[in-house]
């Protein structure tokens, strides 16, 4: 394998700065995989905030979790770039963010990263790196576009995610069941409630018991407690009693899982579960679940239509407006989306009894 010009010696230490979301959290694992088997010997380290920490544990390529707010104070940030400072051979940002582009260049001599395209504020940022690339907002699914960092290292992509892993799982249930997410972050992802409660009756009349996965969040709480009184009884509810890693098991563990546009619904799709998304204003091309063992540079997924790759079902209301790239109909995120109300149980239901009818095997083609 060429080195790069810019490295002298393969790096020893190496920081990733990933200041995003659970699910995005989660598609960095692919590069940070690829960061791993490049330099197998190397100390990779990752910069996150504090409350997607979780995303990581049990992850193998990673030595240290370095954890932040997302606005610090002035003392946090004394603390963090105390904690940074030049303590690093290579510094990665797989963002285009004013801070990502700080902490790396704070952290490494060394700093290869994302930069805003020239319609864009920030071409600035260009000149904080040895090398850098332009980010695609549009065209490239995430996975895909944090592994082009791999180019101006000269590495090979690795297309598997990581999910967190633990060996501390309780066991809820001796049943067949699936995990449901009915609650996004966002108002404009979420499918009606009604919805959801038909769906759990239809599940459970095909034998299987429904599981719902949630947040700690005292308004989530709220929500699941009263949504669970009117589906099947023995409907459990494991919303904040369990990490983010305990959830992967009892998801991988599952017959299958069913969830909106999500950080979970990323999760799942990655323990090889069957994972039905239920997708309305969001772009498939660029935010779909990534499907195991999918490993083409190529989006998985198309930007409308129902589709399956691999362990991933998508489904899509047929309008002409889908996708439309905004939060939700009145534009803003506590939206309703005319594209996720026009989903139907009927059209989960068909899904579902696919699923059931198909040989483990014959899913992952």
């Amino acid at each position: 394998m060429e080195k790069p010009l810019f490295l002298k010696q393969p790096p020893k230490r190496i920081l990733v700065v990933t200041l995003r979301f659970l699910g995005d959290t989660l598609l960095t694992t692919a590069f940070i995989n690829a960061l791993k088997q490049a330099y197998p010997a190397a100390e990779i380290d990752v910069l996150l905030y504090k409350n997607t920490v979780g995303m990581m544990e049990g992850n193998s390529a990673i030595a240290n979790c370095i954890t932040c707010e997302p606005k610090p104070n002035w003392q946090g940030y004394q603390q963090l770039f105390k904690q940074l400072f030049r303590q690093y051979d290579l510094a990665i940002s797989t963002q285009t963010g004013d801070r990502p582009t700080l902490y790396s260049f704070l952290a490494a001599p060394i700093r290869i990263g994302f930069v805003p395209p020239p319609s864009k504020k920030g071409g600035i940022k260009r000149y904080f790196f040895q090398k850098s690339l332009i980010f695609d907002e549009t065209k490239t699914h995430t996975v895909l576009e944090l592994l082009r960092l791999c180019s101006l290292l000269n590495i090979k992509p690795v297309y598997q995610l990581t999910p967190p892993f633990t060996q501390n799982t309780p066991t809820f249930t001796d049943k067949a069941y699936i995990v449901m997410h009915v609650l996004p972050q966002w108002r404009y992802k979420q499918w009606p409630r009604e919805n959801w409660i038909a769906l759990a009756h239809f599940l459970a009349q095909n034998g299987l018991q429904v599981i719902l996965s949630g947040s700690p969040d005292p308004k989530e709480q709220h929500y699941l407690n009263a949504i669970q009184t009117e589906m099947p009884k023995d409907t459990l509810n494991i919303a904040g009693k369990v990490s983010l890693a305990q959830l992967a098991t009892v998801i991988k563990q599952a017959q299958f899982f069913i969830g909106p546009d999500t950080g979970i619904t990323h999760l799942a799709a990655a323990t090889g579960v069957k994972t039905i998304a239920l997708f309305g204003p969001s772009d498939p091309v660029k935010w779909t679940p990534w499907p195991s063992a999918y490993s083409l540079n190529t989006p998985p997924f198309k930007t409308k239509g129902c589709q399956q790759v691999n362990n991933v079902y998508l489904i899509q209301a047929n309008l002409k407006c889908v996708p439309c790239y905004l939060e939700g109909c009145e534009r803003h995120q506590k939206s309703h989306s005319d594209c996720l109300d026009a989903i139907t149980v009927a059209h989960v239901k068909k899904i579902v009894e696919r699923i059931l009818l198909t040989p483990p095997q014959a899913a992952q083609n």
